[in-house]
């Protein structure tokens, strides 16, 4: 439980204003493990964002080999072995149900985790603020250059320049990324060079260049605290044993100068562990303080847990003086309880479970989906035709899919009316009967099929029919349905 607010401190802020100017925040490098985690995880995001569209996947002669491929001129999605068409969007809703239930998940553990260390606002911003550190010096020197007045000297023109020249760079490496996921990444990298890359490219790359710049450069954690709506959303989410970083109230308070805590405790007094350092402070990358009780504005980065136990080692007192804590275990410490977490409980067991079945369910559906697609359109005008010889004949309209990177051979059959026979137009088949076709590799071929039967043993005006297309080589099937109608 955090510390509560006075009334005093309630009625302030009731009537302070509801928008304030930007407020230039100066994270301080820091060292630990939380920073070293967001390192890791930063290097492998950038890593996989940068360098996945350069990544081969052998598909065969004539198939792109790029690993992963968004491909709009032929309405196609790879990813490595998996290829998508516009029919199974419905895998792009399942994974974004998957993502929303994972961030549900994540919340439910550990509050705003994701925020702290993979949110792309969070590791490019990071990002840029390394940048900014080794050009423009640490905290106080940073502070120091900005707060100073009158005429630019060369030196830190020069360093304004070099920061943001690079950031721009870094900014454009990340527009020019994201457009390779729609192209061949070589050549399209070639043609980019060369100014021969289709002008929506250079577009596309301008436009997430200025974003990005923009974004991780200036407004930083504005993004989180005003644009991005997940804040609001996990504070409705999350429960009493949710993992939040949390300054420990009953152990850091009353808060004291190190020189007065030192000797109350010589006297056998209480002091708090905190000396009111204000690192965590200087650390945070939304300029917050952590011993305010839980906020909006806090990414649960855990960085002010580094910069706190950097303190708390040097003064020879205990770590986690802030640390990723619930608020029932502030209240129990209090009343001389022992701390209890509860990372698998109902909810956590929830999520997971819905997780695993709708990952189950997509996975089935992919193993086991046809890569052959038969899709059938009864003719309207006329519906029917009889015949000189009193046989009656209907027309549609076949499409076939062969989603699979080979040419094969199908044979067309058809079920319901009896007697019925198969006729495709414009396609003179070794076997009447049952005509055969040769579907191209990873294209829709439409037929135009005309189904007839005699009128005797077909009486009822409509009769359901089934069309089945069968692969020789594999023994596929696949069908759709329909009805044979009589006049």
């Amino acid at each position: 439980m955090n510390k509560p607010l006075a009334a005093a401190e309630l009625e302030a802020d009731d009537v302070g204003p509801l928008y304030v100017a930007q407020k230039k925040i100066y994270p301080q490098k820091v060292s630990g493990t939380f920073r070293r985690i967001k390192w890791r995880l930063m290097a492998f995001c950038l890593g996989v964002y940068y360098l996945l569209p350069f990544v081969r996947w052998n598909r065969g002669l004539g198939a792109p080999d790029q690993a992963v491929l968004i491909d709009l001129p032929n309405s196609r999605f790879y990813f490595f072995f998996i290829e998508l068409w516009p029919q199974e969007v419905y895998y792009f809703t399942g994974l974004l149900i998957l993502a929303a239930l994972t961030l549900f998940l994540m919340n439910a553990v550990g509050g705003r985790i994701w925020c702290g260390y993979l949110c792309p606002q969070t590791v490019w911003t990071d990002l840029f603020y390394a940048v900014e550190r080794l050009i423009e010096g640490a905290r106080r020197e940073r502070m120091k250059k900005d707060a100073a007045k009158g005429t630019m000297k060369l030196q830190r023109f020069v360093e304004i320049t070099m920061k943001h020249s690079i950031w721009i760079l870094i900014a454009w490496w990340t527009g020019g990324a994201w457009v390779l996921y729609f192209y061949d990444a070589p050549t399209l990298v070639n043609q980019l060079v060369t100014f021969q890359a289709p002008m929506i490219a250079y577009i596309w790359i301008a436009i997430l260049t200025a974003t990005t710049y923009l974004l991780a450069g200036f407004m930083r954690e504005q993004v989180c605290v005003y644009m991005c709506p997940w804040p609001r959303i996990q504070a409705a989410l999350t429960d009493e044993w949710a993992l939040n970083v949390t300054y420990k109230y009953d152990r850091g308070e009353a808060r004291t100068s190190l020189k007065k805590a030192t000797e109350l405790r010589a006297q056998g007094q209480h002091a708090g562990d905190c000396v009111d350092c204000y690192q965590c402070v200087a650390v945070c990358p939304t300029g917050i303080d952590i011993r305010d009780g839980s906020q909006l504005d806090c990414i649960q980065c855990g960085l002010c847990i580094d910069a706190c136990d950097t303190v708390m080692t040097k003064i020879g007192r205990p770590t986690r003086l802030i640390g990723y804590d619930n608020d029932i275990n502030i209240q129990r410490r209090q009343d001389g309880k022992s701390e209890i977490y509860q990372i698998v409980r109902p909810r956590t067991l929830a999520y997971a479970a819905i997780i695993a079945g709708v990952g189950a369910i997509m996975l089935y559906a992919l193993l086991t989906r046809s890569l052959l697609d038969v899709n059938v359109l009864h003719d309207r005008n006329p519906v029917a035709v009889r015949l000189t010889d009193g046989s009656v004949r209907n027309a549609y309209t076949v499409r076939l899919l062969n989603k699979r990177g080979f040419d094969r051979v199908v044979a067309i059959d058809v079920d319901g009316p009896v007697d019925a026979k198969i006729h495709v137009v414009g396609i003179d088949s070794v076997t009447p009967d049952r005509p055969m076709i040769i579907l191209g590799r990873d294209r829709t071929t439409e037929l135009r099929v005309l189904v007839t039967a005699p009128a005797a043993g077909n009486g009822e005006k409509s009769i359901p029919l089934r069309l089945r297309v069968t692969d020789i080589g594999l023994g596929e099937v696949a069908s759709a349905t329909d009805n044979f109608v009589t006049p």
